[in-house]
């Protein structure tokens, strides 16, 4: 009998922590090397534009973990998935947490201004695309096998 703790996508980190670790890793750059985003006459519309990132960012993330939940899945990818979950935020997005947690980075580097963060989100991305995203495409793929193929050609994987 396989061990539950296996049946898993086998992730590289969790999200989170690869979020967090580029913001720290944009911020430790920007002290040693400073470079601002362009300066604004109150830089009052990059705050806004920011916090309303973050917002939406929270907000989506907390309704696609509630949507997980009711569906009897634990949001965090080192648990066995036990539904495909195709309504809520997933009807627009196979990755809406990913998706939060990039508009919630995005607002964080507007608010700390920085261009560092900027810089790394392409290499964060692609670090999310090969070692979350695809790993877990194809846990996902073979745990559901054609209803998961035919929700991945309705739904595209980010936005």
């Amino acid at each position: 009998m396989k061990d539950p703790h296996e049946d898993t996508a086998g992730i590289i980190a969790p999200p989170p922590l690869i979020y967090g670790g580029t913001l720290t890793l944009g911020i430790i750059l920007h002290r040693l090397i400073p470079i601002h985003l362009p300066p604004q006459r109150s830089g009052s519309l990059r705050r806004v534009l920011g916090m309303l990132l973050i917002a939406g960012g929270l907000f989506q993330a907390l309704w696609a973990a509630f949507t997980m939940y009711r569906s009897g899945n634990n949001p965090e990818p080192s648990h066995p998935v036990v539904s495909l979950v195709e309504h809520g935020p997933f009807r627009f997005s196979r990755n809406p947490i990913y998706v939060a947690l990039t508009a919630c980075y995005l607002g964080m580097s507007l608010l700390l201004g920085t261009v560092w963060h900027l810089i790394l989100l392409p290499g964060l991305l692609s670090i999310m695309q090969w070692g979350v995203v695809r790993r877990e495409e194809t846990y996902l793929a073979q745990r559901f096998g054609d209803n998961y193929r035919d929700y991945s050609t309705r739904v595209r994987r980010w936005l």
